[in-house]
């Protein structure tokens, strides 16, 4: 289970049948994770299962109403009330101040503007279970690139809802809590939609991009996975090939429920755009996913010589040693050449 963040101060509204909407978090830190159940009034916990309208954008746009109750979380990650004292100077994590923050399991809804103008917010999780989510939720969140969901990739979640509110490169992970490593990875691209006006004026709507359609590739709440890989053989020349790239090393990387056909297809792509994914892996220095792409076998000796002038010029000595012994490896692993024998009898 997620640890609160210490330090917060919680301001919300107790609801109808013992929960709570969050109206606005305050602290020093921009990373944050919120706690499960907020005291109510008569000491009772209420789970978080709203976030306000306008929570975390840098001005609430209305009111919180009637009833507001404060609590404090201490270096402990235990919840305790405070005095409702408006003239308290308090710092609200919000806007281009907020950078990452863990959302409790039991949320459901979050409201309008959740996340207006959070341009600094890059990662965001949640777990198992539905969300509904007002409009506008992430409106101007640029930096937010990705999503990680507490919960298995067989499990019902908001992802859907989430991953359908924003049209820009996002990166899914299924990440149980408690797990070394993701349980499945999935991207999905940026996409545009166009809109047209017959001569009868009809609106007509098209989409730029696959990213529309792999964001549909969901029932209940819970991923199809058989749909969404049988998006890519139907091309991709509009979306960003790094982007694409990226989404087929996921794929092989973490094979949840993936075909061989659909590897096929994935690994064809990403060899030939090898160069690609490492500039991107080396920019983020991303040490495992270039140890993860280095032991697929779909990097030959040109690969490996393109990847060891890509680290040299981004100065990573560790980068550049790890694909030298991956090369060594691959080379070992390799049959050597038979020589042929020759019998001469005189």
């Amino acid at each position: 289970m997620t640890t609160p963040s210490a330090g917060l101060v919680l301001d919300y509204l107790p609801l109808p049948g013992g929960a709570a909407r969050l109206v606005r978090v305050y602290g020093d830190a921009p990373c944050l994770a919120l706690p499960a159940a907020l005291p109510g009034p008569d000491g009772s916990a209420l789970p978080i299962t709203e976030l306000g309208s306008y929570a975390f954008s840098e001005a609430l746009r209305t009111p919180p109403g009637e009833g507001l109750l404060r609590c404090g979380v201490d270096e402990t990650g235990s919840v305790h009330p405070l005095p409702l004292d408006p003239g308290a100077e308090l710092h609200p994590i919000a806007g281009r101040f907020l950078e990452e923050i863990a959302l409790p399991d039991s949320l459901r809804v979050i409201g309008s503007c959740a996340f207006y103008n959070c341009r600094a917010l890059r990662r965001l999780s949640a777990g198992a279970g539905p969300l509904t989510l007002g409009s506008d939720v992430f409106l101007n969140c640029f930096a937010l690139e990705e999503l990680r969901l507490r919960a298995e990739p067989e499990q019902s979640t908001g992802l859907f809802a989430l991953v359908n509110n924003m049209t820009g490169n996002l990166r899914a992970l299924f990440w149980p809590e408690g797990a070394t490593q993701p349980r499945a990875a999935l991207w999905y691209p940026e996409y545009w939609e166009d809109i047209e006006e017959s001569p009868a004026h009809i609106l007509l709507h098209s989409f730029s991009g696959q990213g529309y359609h792999y964001r549909q590739c969901f029932l209940n709440g819970k991923l199809l996975t058989a749909e969404y890989d049988a998006i890519f053989p139907q091309g991709h020349d509009a979306d960003d090939p790094t982007i694409m790239a990226l989404l087929c090393l996921d794929r092989l990387r973490y094979p949840y429920q993936l075909s061989e056909t659909a590897a096929g297809a994935y690994r064809a792509f990403l060899a030939e755009q090898t160069g690609r994914v490492l500039a991107r892996l080396l920019k983020s220095e991303d040490l495992e996913g270039i140890q993860a792409l280095a032991s697929l076998g779909v990097m030959d000796a040109a690969a490996f010589a393109e990847g060891a002038a890509l680290a040299a010029r981004a100065d990573n000595a560790a980068a550049a040693a790890l694909l030298a012994d991956a090369e060594h490896r691959l080379r070992a692993a390799q049959p050597s050449p038979r020589h042929k024998r020759y019998d001469f009898d005189f």
